[in-house]
């Protein structure tokens, strides 16, 4: 393997058109994509993670969908080997790969390699995971704000996986997960390409609430009643299965749940497009034709 490979990365926020460029540039290439969103790779979740249609996944092959049961535990680290796995197996046939999706931790992950952290105490984590299903996410974050204020203050606070994970550590080492991460980044034999989708924020909250009414009217409500003995798994704490469970549940209304599920992917991509502002990427219209042209010539350059 020599770096004549390349994989080109396309982020962006949630409904910011990632799959339909994706698709394009793809096709262009007549190569295969690998998702990188944390909660495509679930084959129990469909309509609401916003998988590609059927005719996509049939026409261009896709890796790390419908890869994985909401049963097992999939984190940055399992998602790191299984994206570098899949990047050798294109390369196999091509020169060039397609990563695209929204997670960041999981896309630097697999550009730079995951730090490694020491183990922890398994009674501490067993704890922490048992006050967290009997007190809720309210509880989580303060313990976490309490006791880590130095990750608190980035943290993706509405994800109770990464919340857990930083204070299991905290508690077991008396440490930040930040000592742990020291960002010596691993140096990959093939190229990268990050490029990220920019949308105005007012079209971004247009795609979030038509994509939403979308989902509705295709089934989100019975998809998500025929997954509620499983609602307390962690890969169900997720925006609309989370708000829809409570709907089920008689807490709220369906009209003010779909409203919920609307505000709270909006938070969700506005978290997104502040990670991505972080990190070293090319910025891109999603357009599909001048999206096509800006990668057709950064090969050219």
């Amino acid at each position: 393997m020599n770096k004549s490979k390349t994989v080109i990365i396309l982020a962006g926020p949630t409904a910011s058109g990632k799959t339909d460029v994706s698709l394009q540039v793809a096709a262009h290439f007549n190569t295969s994509i690998i998702s990188a969103d944390s909660r495509q790779c679930f084959k129990e979740l469909n309509i609401g993670v916003a998988k590609p249609s059927l005719e996509a996944l049939h026409s261009i092959k896709h890796y790390f969908i419908n890869s994985h049961s909401i049963h097992d535990a999939v984190n940055a680290q399992v998602f790191e080997q299984y994206a570098l796995n899949a990047a050798y197996e294109i390369f196999k046939e091509n020169d060039i790969a397609i990563m695209v999706g929204g997670t960041g931790m999981y896309i630097k992950v697999f550009c730079e390699g995951l730090d490694v952290i020491p183990d922890v105490d398994v009674d501490i984590r067993n704890e922490i995971i048992s006050n967290y299903k009997a007190h809720g996410l309210t509880w989580l974050q303060h313990e976490l704000q309490k006791n880590d204020p130095e990750f608190w203050v980035n943290a993706e606070q509405q994800n109770p996986q990464r919340l857990i994970r930083a204070l299991v550590v905290k508690m077991s080492t008396g440490k930040s997960i930040n000592y742990f991460r020291q960002n010596k980044k691993q140096d990959r034999n093939f190229n990268i390409i990050k490029i990220v989708l920019q949308i105005s924020k007012e079209q971004l909250h247009h795609n979030i609430s038509k994509r939403v009414n979308t989902m509705i009217d295709s089934g989100l409500v019975d998809e998500v009643a025929s997954l509620i003995q499983f609602q307390n798994i962690n890969a169900l704490q997720t925006v609309g299965y989370k708000e829809m469970f409570d709907y089920l549940n008689r807490k709220n209304s369906l009209e003010a749940t779909i409203e919920r599920i609307k505000i709270n992917t909006r938070q969700y991509a506005k978290r997104q497009v502040t990670w991505f502002k972080k990190e070293n990427y090319i910025l891109m219209p999603p357009d599909k034709l001048s999206s096509l042209k800006i990668i057709s010539s950064l090969f050219l350059s």
